[in-house]
């Protein structure tokens, strides 16, 4: 019997799931981490931890892997390359260094083992501390007037459970994403019925789960219930689909532009996206882009 969870706690915590090997990228990714691949001129990791803290999220909590110590490195204080720009009078530049380092309180976690997004999510369980939270796959970045995690927490402040960021996607592209059946209950708000991971036939609609979740405690049992797939891998929405029984969860079709950068061509088209929103690149972007022969 599913019953309806009421939000007890502001959510303060952010997952960053970020131990994958980034294939789709390689030679590039051989000795760099996919999510320090420069967006213009910040790594893509930054964008979401942004976009955390934009939310109002206070600690972020990123699950790392074998060689992604660049990605604690950028986080932290580099005492160096401070002492550096202040000698310089860089003071712009330093300051944007420090931003970066205060932005919010990081802490890391490592998953061993390539065995999923839920995997890597179960193993945040004693840093989470019984508390609902939110996760951000940074291949998906979004370009909104008001945070998509922003917009979602509101969903789960008047709702309550788990709440899932959806997007209407072609019906030949369904097959690559979760899919929900939904229920519409509010402006862009949907009670989920049912969800089906990359359905082969027959998707159930055309609103494709992206890589933004507010997950409530109960996720972790959820995830210890859910019996490994392919390759040992512990997927997400199979545990979704267990939570699904126990407790209502939702679906927000957040308002924005989104940008598959894990994707090499997504990757290229945020690229230029983002370099034509700033005023020291716009004009020469758009003449370069003009004079292509196309």
């Amino acid at each position: 019997m599913q019953t309806v969870y009421y939000p007890a706690m502001r959510i303060k915590k952010a997952v960053f799931p970020a131990a994958g090997f980034g294939t789709r990228f390689l030679p590039a990714t051989k000795a760099i981490p996919k999510e320090m691949l420069p967006l213009v001129d910040k790594p893509l990791i930054q964008y979401s931890v942004e976009e955390a803290k934009a939310s109002g999220l206070e600690d972020i909590i990123i699950v790392t892997g074998m060689g992604k110590t660049a990605i604690e490195d950028h986080f932290d204080t580099s005492f160096e390359l401070e002492i550096l720009l202040e000698e310089r009078g860089k003071i712009d530049l330093l300051s944007l260094m420090q931003d970066v380092s205060n932005m919010v309180h990081f802490s890391y976690t490592r998953q061993k083992k390539p065995l999923g997004l839920g995997h890597a999510i179960g193993i945040t369980k004693n840093l989470i501390n019984d508390e609902p939270f939110a996760v951000f796959l940074g291949d998906d970045i979004i370009d909104s007037k008001v945070p998509a995690m922003r917009q979602m927490i509101d969903v789960y402040d008047r709702f309550g459970g788990s709440v899932l960021a959806v997007q209407k996607v072609a019906k030949t592209q369904t097959h690559l994403y979760g899919i929900i059946k939904g229920e519409r209950v509010g402006p862009r708000v949907y009670r989920v019925l049912d969800l089906v991971e990359k359905p082969k036939a027959a998707p159930p609609s055309d609103m494709a789960i992206i890589g933004r979740y507010i997950l409530t405690p109960e996720i972790f049992g959820a995830l210890d219930a859910t019996k490994p797939g392919k390759g040992g891998e512990i997927q997400l929405t199979d545990a979704l689909k267990i939570l699904l029984k126990k407790q209502a969860i939702y679906a927000c079709e957040f308002e924005g532009t989104r940008y598959d950068a894990g994707d090499k061509l997504g990757f290229l088209q945020a690229n230029i996206a983002f370099a034509l929103k700033r005023p020291d690149m716009r004009n020469d972007l758009k003449r370069f882009l003009k004079g292509l022969k196309l």
